[in-house]
Formats: structure tokens, sequence, C-alpha cells
């Protein structure tokens, strides 16, 4: 296990609040590869910031690495940092992109949300980047969603 990653095989602590710097990374072990790497949870949960109402939602996270790769267990404790945070649907799409952008510097990365319905309306947020490189499929993957 790499020394750089301090949430495996440790005791778990949840944060109380939006906590990026919990976010962990590995060397990508195929940097010439283009593996796209899919993360999913069902579990996602925030607060609506004007009714406190909590929203619950899928989140997937789809990226191709550059030279590093985002720890998984890091990536729940991340996640789950959103849980008592006040912040729209729209807004933890753009913070968890950019997080993970910071974090990777990958050669692609997307973001999407399914917020439940409330109110009889449900909200899917998608927010994605690319290098250079990879602004083409930056371009399709944002006009599948439309």
């Amino acid at each position: 296990m790499p020394s750089t990653l301090s949430h495996l095989g440790a005791k778990t602590h949840y944060a109380q609040h939006y906590s990026p710097h919990l976010l962990e990374a590995f060397e990508n072990p195929h940097p010439g590869q283009d593996i796209f790497t899919c993360l999913e949870s069902q579990e996602f949960t925030s607060l609506c910031p004007i009714t406190a109402q909590p929203d619950f939602a899928r989140v997937r996270i789809a990226y191709i690495a550059h030279l590093k790769m985002v720890e998984s267990k890091s990536l729940k404790l991340y996640l789950f940092s959103f849980r008592n945070e006040g912040v729209f649907g729209e807004d933890c799409v753009g913070k968890i992109l950019n997080d993970l952008v910071a974090l990777l510097a990958p050669k692609y990365l997307e973001v999407q949300a399914h917020f439940s319905a409330r109110g009889g309306i449900t909200i899917t947020p998608f927010a994605n980047y690319a290098t250079p490189d990879y602004a083409s499929l930056k371009e399709q993957r944002l006009l599948k969603c439309l």
C-alpha cells in the first residue's frame, strides 16, 4: 500500500462538512493507455440550501487518467462530506468535477448526478472536463446529455 494513502486500513472518520482535502490519489500504473474508469455512488446526499431538506442522488464519475488515479475510499469519504452541506445539485456536480480535476489532472473527466424526485421534479446535472487532445470527446459526451 502506498504510504500517501491515509484512509486505507485506518479507522474511518466521517467529515461533518464538505472536505475536498479528503481526496487522495495514487500513480496510474498505465499512463500510456486510455482506460475509461467509472465510479458510482448510490448513496450521495446533500441538503437543499433553502429548505435544509435532504437531497438524494446517484453520482457517476468517469475519467481517463493521466498520471494519477483517485483512491476509492477517499472518494467515498469525500462524497459523504456533502451530507450536511446546503448546496444545490448543480453546484455539487461542479465542485466534484473541479476537485477531481485539481487532484488528478486527468485526460478526461465527467460527473453526472441523478437526484431523486422532490416535488415531482428530478434533476440530472452533468459537467465534464478535457485536455485539448480530448476536446472532441468532451463535446460528444456533452451533446449526448442534451
